[in-house]
């Protein structure tokens, strides 16, 4: 599991004073690139070989302005070309959950511009992250 540790920022809330729906996404991207840094993959876009299908954010606590949020990403599922990221979005400070989210990402090739089969390799990676959603 990969942990990335943000600290909400004023223009990140909106006018009821919680975090908006909307920067959760920008949190999500965010964690993503990390999980892929941490894969060894950088955002090198002539090696860049993923696409976002899905991604979705259940928000089950509100957040605020300065609160400092752990994102912790994990896999849930790895098919045959593609792969689920989930992310548990938790208070540093009170570990409450905020939100859980999860993302679909497709295995892709740009230049021909079709999915592909998952790379051994990268299945070996993905599943040392493979976790039971709970």
């Amino acid at each position: 599991m990969e942990k990335l540790t943000i600290t909400t920022r004023f223009c990140e809330t909106d006018a009821l004073g919680h975090i908006n729906n909307t920067s959760y996404f920008i949190y999500l991207e965010e964690a993503r690139i990390k999980f892929f840094h941490q894969l060894g993959y950088g955002m090198n876009l002539q090696d860049w070989n993923f696409i976002l299908a899905s991604t979705k954010c259940d928000f089950l606590s509100q957040g605020y302005f300065n609160q400092k949020l752990v994102i912790s990403s994990y896999i849930s599922k790895i098919g045959s070309k593609s792969f689920q990221l989930e992310h548990d979005i938790t208070c540093e400070e009170t570990n409450v959950l905020i939100a859980k989210a999860n993302a679909i990402i497709v295995y892709f090739n740009f230049k021909e511009q079709r999915s592909e089969n998952i790379p051994d390799l990268f299945r070996t990676q993905l599943e040392n992250h493979l976790q039971d959603k709970s």
